[in-house]
């Protein structure tokens, strides 16, 4: 069974390879061309520099998926609201992996003192992305209709919501990155 652990600046070949491939071959990122291991270790620092998690999967030695949460927006109104994203290696697809670092990556983020976190998927045919995010909680909150165009196709996005800890029940309170 694969472990969940802090990602390391070591793991950026993995983190490009597995987000490469969904870049090539999938909907779930609107980005088109894959960067390199460079690249997305300058995105893993940039992420934990601001005291947020980015994790991994690893199974005897080997990453097979990550989750990291950024802030929404970088205005500090959004300070409390984080977007999650999460990309498994097509072998590791469908088996529970995607909600086992979601559920860990939404257990981080609400110690950090978040209070919302949304998922923005790209492309409404992406059941798998939606499915996992339903499956923990996130509320449909709506589409963005034919947003992006990939693959000779115009792709929707679709929000999803979900409330952490006291949500908008109480007065937001300035703790670390969250």
């Amino acid at each position: 069974m694969a472990s969940i652990r802090a990602s390391t600046a070591a793991d950026a070949p993995s983190l490009a390879r597995i987000y490469g491939w969904h870049v090539l071959n999938g909907t779930g990122t609107f980005e088109t061309e894959a960067p390199d291991a460079a690249e997305m270790a300058s995105r893993r620092e940039a992420i934990v520099a601001k005291g947020l998690p980015w994790l991994v999967a690893e199974q005897d030695g080997l990453v097979l998926g990550f989750a990291y949460a950024n802030h929404f927006r970088p205005r500090g109104a959004y300070r409390f609201c984080l977007e999650d994203s999460i990309y498994l290696a097509p072998e590791a697809a469908k088996q529970g992996l995607g909600t086992r670092l979601l559920r860990e990556l939404i257990d981080q983020c609400t110690v950090l003192g978040a209070r919302q976190m949304l998922a923005v998927i790209g492309d409404s045919a992406n059941a798998g992305s939606i499915g996992v995010h339903r499956r923990l909680g996130f509320e449909h909150t709506g589409v963005m209709k034919a947003a992006g165009w990939k693959f000779d196709a115009w792709r929707d996005v679709v929000i999803m919501q979900l409330a952490l800890g006291e949500g908008a029940e109480t007065p937001a309170r300035d703790r670390t990155a969250a």
